[in-house]
């Protein structure tokens, strides 16, 4: 099979950029060992972050620090066998999480986040699922007037700096929120902007069908095989045989360094791992919104499935063996904020989060081989960024003006 671009990972990353290169009239091949959005784009917690401008930085108060080394709270888990691989990737994600770093990153992030919700509802309405977004926001759950208090000095800066709207919420108005909650609390930060959905997986496999409507190829293959032949083009081994194009575009998510490896290019690659469970509720408890319980660093939101529950953050090697212990601190703090019923799944799901030092995705060129695009590294924001990705990446190949200078994105920034 021989097509003019191939697009490697099928997740929401890959098949937004398949979608934006065949408007722009390229013949795209979309290739995956899996199906579409299977993996970290069906397993988020289904918001689509457009208050998402400020990073998740590495901490750097002593006391977090060691609380993170001994994983002594819930929103974290580190396993001390993964260190020696994941070391030099931390102290990177480290350096560039002081407030300078921070600064940087916001700036860059910023012109993908503030386009993220329109660039999904374009593609929404052309899947015609546009009818899937809730625009309700999240809110943020305190306990303490200290933390509140602190959440809210925070989000005013941000407010100042970046634009990120929010607005702090007493106890009574929780209740006429989320009337289901069953724990008193502190207050809450309602971030109204942000929209969410209630199956991410759904939203990524309607968009694969929109990509194969207009004439577009999915095809099983194996990334890892990826070659250029003497000729310049790029191949890979599929299912079928083999898929033959003149460009080729990494969006493989936590492995796209196993394909950038084999071309001796280097990249500070890491990944954060989660899970999720669902939940029957008890009796007619509803949740309208998603909601984070900061204390302890999950998500619960109400998908098809049931409650989800989505948790922190796992520094682990990125293939080991699942070990869902942050699930298991979790739940219970779960069940005495809402009435969660039983479990709905046979057991956790385990996805991997792909992050780049910075915090910042690799969009465009790789330099040195020509015809190879990277988009991938989007951390947590790949189901809320994988859209804006696409078109600028589209952009790019084909030549147009970007929607947005590209340089903060450039993969050589960290050579």
């Amino acid at each position: 099979m021989t097509t003019d671009i191939m697009v490697l990972g099928a997740g929401m990353v890959g098949v937004s950029a398949a979608l934006h290169l065949q408007k722009r009239e390229r013949s795209v091949v979309l290739v995956d060992r899996g199906g579409v959005a299977d993996q970290t784009s069906y397993g988020n917690a289904g918001i689509i972050q457009v208050e998402g401008v400020v990073p998740y930085p590495f901490p750097h108060d002593p006391l977090k620090l060691a609380q993170y080394a001994f994983n002594m709270l819930p929103e974290a888990n580190l396993h001390w066998s993964a260190l020696p691989k994941m070391a030099p990737w931390l102290w990177r994600y480290f350096r560039a999480s002081d407030e300078a770093g921070q600064a940087r990153t916001a700036q860059g992030a910023k012109p993908l986040v503030l386009a993220s919700i329109t660039e999904h509802e374009a593609l929404m309405r052309e899947a015609g699922i546009e009818g899937m977004l809730r625009r309700t926001g999240y809110l943020r759950l305190y306990r303490t007037a200290q933390a509140f208090d602190a959440a809210v000095t925070k989000e005013t800066a941000d407010r100042l700096k970046y634009g990120v709207n929010f607005e702090p919420i007493t106890p009574d108005r929780i209740r006429e929120l989320e009337p289901h909650l069953t724990e008193r609390l502190h207050g809450a930060l309602l971030m109204p902007d942000p929209v969410s959905v209630p199956d991410p997986g759904a939203v990524g496999k309607a968009y694969g069908e929109l990509f194969l409507k207009r004439g577009g190829k999915i095809q099983r293959g194996e990334a890892r095989t990826l070659v250029q032949r003497t000729d310049g083009n790029w191949e890979v081994l599929g299912d079928h045989g083999p898929i033959v194009a003149r460009e080729a575009v990494i969006c493989l998510g936590p492995w796209s360094d196993d394909v950038l490896h084999k071309f001796k290019f280097s990249i500070p690659l890491g990944s954060k791992r989660g899970y999720h469970m669902h939940y029957s509720a008890r009796g007619n408890a509803t949740l309208n919104r998603p909601v984070l319980d900061t204390d302890n660093g999950y998500v619960l939101t109400a998908m098809t499935k049931g409650i989800r529950l989505t948790t922190g953050a796992e520094f682990a090697r990125r293939d080991g063996p699942p070990t869902p212990a942050q699930l298991e601190r979790v739940e219970p703090a779960a069940r005495h904020l809402f009435p969660l019923e039983n479990r709905v799944d046979p057991q956790p799901w385990l996805g991997r989060r792909p992050c780049l030092p910075d915090m910042l995705p690799a969009i465009g060129p790789v330099p040195g081989l020509k015809g190879l695009w990277a988009d991938f590294g989007h951390h947590h924001l790949g189901f809320t960024l994988g859209p804006v990705s696409g078109r600028l990446l589209a952009e790019m190949v084909t030549g147009e003006t970007p929607f947005t200078d590209p340089k903060p994105y450039r993969i050589e920034r960290f050579q």
